[in-house]
This record gives C-alpha cells, structure tokens and sequence, in this order.
C-alpha cells in the first residue's frame, strides 16, 4: 500500500460519492488520516464507513453542510480537537443542474454557488489556522469552467471562480510554504451519474462526446484522486497556483 500521506491528516469536504468518495478512500489509502465530510445520510455512508475500518488510520465521517458558517466551524474544530492540525485540504463539494439562464432563479444561482465556491472560502478560512508550511490545499473545479457550456452558467461561473480564488490564495499563502492548486476534471463517469441514464440516453451520451475526448473514454473518479494524492504529496513540493486538467485531451 502506498504509504505517501503517512502520519498526515486530510480533510476532504463533499467526500461520500462519485470522485468525492475515489478521493477520500485513495488518502487514507496513502496513509493519511481522513476526514471526509458529506450533507445526507444514506447507505453510501455505510458502505463506505465500511471500507475506511478496513484502512489502517483515524478515518470520521461527519455530517456537516459546509454552505453553513456555523456547520464548518463545528467541522473544523473537531479536526482541531481531534487531530491538531491539517497537512491538506481537498475541497470537493459541489452541486450542479441544468437550467436555461432565462429561467434560472436567485435560489438556483446561490446553491450552486455557495456549494462549489462560497464554501471553499469557508472550509480554507476557518481551517487556516491549523495549517502550517508543508500543507497543501486542493480544489476540484471543472474543465467547462474556461470553456463553457449550455446550461450551466451558474456552475461555470462557480468554477470559474475557484481558479480566482486558487490564484489569489496562491499569491498570499504559498510564502509561508502552503500550497495551494486546482484539479479540473472532464468527462468523469460516476456509478451515481449512471444510474441517472437509460440505456439510450448513455449511448446519445457516449456518441456525443466520442469525438471530443482525446483518450476515447469516460474518466473514471480514480483518475482524478490521483491527480490529488500528487498535489498532496511531497512529489508537487514546488508545484503551486497551477490547474491541472483531468480531462482525457479534450
């Protein structure tokens, strides 16, 4: 097992399902102790409770909607209290939807947004203090977010707006030898995204993207905690402000 996090302590926002659920199983895989946050309950947290007792490490799961000031406070004060300190972040949590713009309502809008952008202001800000040099912080943002697509202008603007933010942290946080950087999937195929799609809708879905997709494949949720196990680790030591894209060459 690699063992590359060891002794080190990570927490993963949105980190029960799909690439969220990869990210927080490949850390503690990696050694790290985990604490992976998630908004609803469900059997998905069972079974994943399940096979975090299998990796060795103090592994929690705790309920906490990080769009609440007061719930990330409570979050990460338990880390505090708990663990001491953090060696990395990995904000992954995020909601999308597919609305014309036309008919998008302030309420959508600020969903989106608050999920994806206004909480990793939250999580970074109130767990600031317990980083120290050596720590590295890692969003998950999008590869639309600089090339667009219909329907989803508020969570392209979201997107977008974490490469802001991953550039200005940079500029202010890497001094102190914090590090902070912004993965960027493509096309990530999910066992929850799938299960949405009849089998018609997932061959239209397929032949659609076909062409666009260098690689001729979905990416898969491993394929982008990959990409964030090496910004975590001491192999990206001098890697910082950059957005890697996960995306197959599209």
């Amino acid at each position: 097992m690699n063992q590359q996090l060891s002794d080190k302590t990570v927490l993963v926002t949105g980190g029960s399902r799909g690439i969220g659920r990869a990210i927080t199983l490949a850390v503690a895989r990696a050694g790290a102790n985990v604490v992976s946050c998630y908004r609803q309950d469900g059997e998905h947290i069972d079974a994943l409770a399940g096979e975090l007792k299998n990796v060795p490490g103090d592994h929690q799961l705790v309920k906490a909607d990080v769009t609440v000031p007061g719930e990330v406070d409570a979050l990460v004060e338990g880390v505090r209290e708990r663990h001491g300190r953090l060696h990395g972040i990995v904000h992954n949590a995020g909601v999308i939807s597919h609305v014309p713009f036309g008919a998008l309502t302030l309420d959508e809008w600020n969903r989106v947004v608050d999920t994806s952008l206004t909480a990793a202001y939250l999580v970074v800000n109130r767990a600031l203090p317990l980083l120290s040099e050596g720590a590295s912080v890692v969003a998950i943002g999008s590869r639309v977010a600089t090339v667009g697509i219909p329907l989803r202008a508020h969570y392209t603007a979201a997107k977008s707006g974490l490469i802001g933010l991953v550039r200005g942290l940079t500029k202010e946080l890497s001094p102190s030898g914090i590090r902070v950087n912004l993965v960027s999937p493509g096309m990530i195929e999910t066992p929850e995204a799938a299960a949405k799609l009849s089998p018609e809708q997932r061959r239209a879905y397929e032949e659609r993207y076909a062409d666009i997709i260098a690689m001729r494949r979905f990416g898969r949720p491993e394929d982008i905690a990959g990409a964030v196990l090496f910004l975590l680790s001491e192999q990206s030591a001098y890697i910082t402000g950059e957005n890697i894209n996960v995306d197959g060459g599209i």
